[in-house]
Order: structure tokens, then C-alpha cells, then sequence
């Protein structure tokens, strides 16, 4: 399924499609000329309580599986959003998922969680 993920600094390619950047917040200091993203959906990032958390802003790190189990129940009450993507996947349209420029870690990035909650309802449509 043409579904990607990719920090939003990383200049886009003509294979990107529909590029969604899914952070809480839009970067600083970017004017709107330079947005590399076709949509922002704020709704589909970490809530900031759960950003705080992972990072341990103020206490120790939650750790990557608590990560993870929080961001897929915050995502449950994202599901229009969710199914929205998919179906622009499932009728083969390539979604590239886009990140902060400083999330290096793509395997704990919650794009790449995002894009298995997309790939999994892609799956689900008939």
C-alpha cells in the first residue's frame, strides 16, 4: 500500500503524494511558503501530556511500550481521521506521513505507529 513516513525537513519527492504533517505543533519560525506538507493534522499527534511523559519533562521517561499503548488509546477517538487516510491509501493513493525535523527515531516515532492504525484500516476496507 502506498503509504510512507518521513521527517517534514526532508524535501519531497515526486512519489510523496498527499503529505500530512502529524505533529502537535506547527514548526517554529517556518513561513507558510516553505511548508512542505499538503495538510496538517494536529489531532493525529501525541496529546502534550503524553509528548511530557515520554520525554520526562519533570520526572523520569515513561518507557516505549507505555508509549505506545497511550498514543494507540488517545488514536482511538481519532478513527474519522484515521479511516479518512485509508481510504486515500486503499483507492491507491500514496500518503507520506511527516514528523518533526528532529525526530530522528523513526521506529518510535509515532508516525510509524500512525501508519500501522492507516495500513490496518486500508486492510479492513472492501
Amino acid at each position: 500500500m502506498p503509504l510512507k513516513t518521513k521527517r517534514w525537513c526532508v524535501p519531497s519527492e515526486p512519489d510523496d503524494g498527499f503529505r500530512v504533517l502529524v505533529c502537535r505543533y506547527r514548526p517554529r519560525g517556518l513561513p507558510k511558503a516553505k511548508e512542505t506538507w499538503d495538510a496538517w493534522q494536529s489531532n493525529l499527534a501525541p496529546s502534550p501530556e503524553l509528548f511530557a511523559a515520554f520525554y520526562g519533562k519533570g520526572r523520569t521517561p515513561i518507557t516505549l511500550e507505555a508509549y505506545r499503548e497511550r498514543y494507540l488509546q488517545e488514536m482511538a477517538s481519532q478513527q474519522e481521521a484515521i479511516t479518512a487516510l485509508a481510504r486515500r491509501v486503499r483507492q491507491g493513493e500514496t500518503v507520506t506521513l511527516l514528523c518533526s525535523k528532529d525526530c530522528i527515531l523513526e521506529q518510535v516515532c509515532h508516525r510509524t505507529i500512525l501508519a500501522g492504525l492507516i495500513e490496518a484500516e486500508a486492510a479492513r476496507m472492501h
